[in-house]
Formats: C-alpha cells, structure tokens, sequence
C-alpha cells in the first residue's frame, strides 16, 4: 500500500482484461479508482474485487466517445470519489478486417472509442490535475501501432495515441502532469480471443503459436500490463514523460 495520500485514479474499459486488472492493480497501490465501461453492471466484479481487498472503487457507466457521458462521468467521480488525478485510457474495441472489406462504420467506431474517448476523457479529468498540480495519464497504444495485417482502423488509432500521448507530456508538464502510453503485444484477453475467431484458430493453439515467436517463449497477461501502467502512475515517475513502454515479452522488429 502506498505512504503517500490517496489518490482517485480512473480507468476506462475496466470491466475486464487489462482494464480490470489495472483498476485492481491500482486500488492495491492505494488509490481510489473509478471503474468505467459501457455498461455500469459490467463493472460489479472488478468493484466486488476491489472493495473486498479494503479498498474504494466506483462502478461507472459511460461510453467515452460521447461528450455529455464523459462529462457526466468524470462529475459524478469527482462528487462521490474525488478529484480525480490520474487517467488510464484503455477502453478499446476491434474492427478487425482487411482494407477493401473495412466499412466505414468499422474504421470510425475503432477511431471513436481510442482517440476521440482519449481525447475526451483527458480532456475533463486534466482540469482537476491542473488544480492538483498533479497529474498521471497513461494511453493504452498497441505493438499493432507498428502495423498489422486486417488491422488498418486499429493499427492507426493505436498509432494516434502515440503522438496524442507525446503532445500531451509537452502541453501538460509544466502543470505537474506526465502522460506516457503503455503499448502491449499479445495479451490473453478477450480482445485477442476474438481476433483468433476472425482467423479461424483456435484460441489455446493462437497463444502457444504467437508464444513461440516472444523471446520470454510466453505470452502476456492483463497484470503484465498494469503492472507496468502502475509504475507511471506513481509519485516516483515523475521525470518520465511522452515515453510509449512496449509491454511485448522482447524488442519488435
């Protein structure tokens, strides 16, 4: 548990996978932490979770996408939970498919959900983190960002939130904000589950085939990430800022 005062922490698509996990991860490091999904039920298990380890964690339904939720959301945390300094931008969706199939319902709901809910949510908690004199945001990107085949919508939207993440660390440091993105490769999580539906694999050969390409010869979990989403959180990452950590198990070509 963190010696340093409580923080309120918000984490969108915390429901489940790595959103989930960090909003677990960070209520252990002693932050109070809002709990933001599409549907508000949807968070009761990682709230449950958290408030049976002795900590305070708030369901919120929102979709960050749309400016009056997000709006209303980030009130509602800073009435019941408090001002809120630190964001973690995770909520995402895939729209998996090939250019000359791709919709363009498909690319504007991946870019609507990474970079305009990016934007958005950023936008309503910094004013608080403005006041704080403190602040800690950190972008979920993607190794996707570096380009991956059936992913063109995702791939650039993961690729946004880099140079998002990078102009916010330089308009945001002199008020005591640091902004960093977390930019994980294979994930068990339900997001790549589907992606190996898409491929027609199964889902335990998907992970052994993508394990035997990682050099640490597994592949990631959701703590991975918050674990590493924690440490720039934190009161001691202070001199780290516009930084994108690719969470991979080894170096990408």
């Amino acid at each position: 548990m963190s010696t340093t005062e409580q923080r309120v922490a918000v984490v969108t698509g915390a429901a489940r996978g790595i959103g989930a996990a960090t909003a677990v991860r960070l209520a252990a490091e002693g932050r109070a932490v809002a709990v933001v999904d599409l549907d508000e039920a949807a968070c009761k298990d990682t709230v449950e979770k958290i408030a049976s380890a002795g900590g305070r964690a708030l369901a919120v339904g929102a979709d960050v996408s749309d400016e009056a939720q997000v709006e209303a959301a980030v009130a509602r945390v800073a009435d019941e939970l408090g001002a809120p300094t630190i964001l973690v931008n995770n909520a995402g969706v895939i729209r998996d498919n090939l250019l000359f199939k791709m919709s363009v319902s498909d690319w504007d709901t991946v870019m609507n959900v990474h970079l305009r809910g990016s934007f958005l949510m950023t936008r309503a908690c910094q004013k608080y983190m403005v006041d704080a004199g403190f602040g800690r945001i950190v972008n979920l990107s993607s190794s996707s960002a570096l380009g991956n085949r059936g992913q063109v919508n995702y791939s650039a939207a993961k690729a946004g939130l880099q140079g998002f993440t990078k102009t916010l660390a330089k308009e945001l440091g002199k008020f005591g904000i640091t902004a960093n993105a977390v930019a994980p490769g294979f994930i068990a999580t339900e997001m790549t589950k589907a992606t190996a539906e898409r491929v027609g694999m199964n889902f335990e050969d998907f992970k052994a085939a993508a394990a035997g390409q990682i050099p640490v010869q597994r592949v990631g979990e959701p703590e991975d990430v918050a674990n590493a989403i924690a440490f720039f959180t934190g009161d001691a990452a202070g001199f780290v800022s516009g930084q994108v950590l690719y969470v991979a198990g080894g170096p990408l070509d």
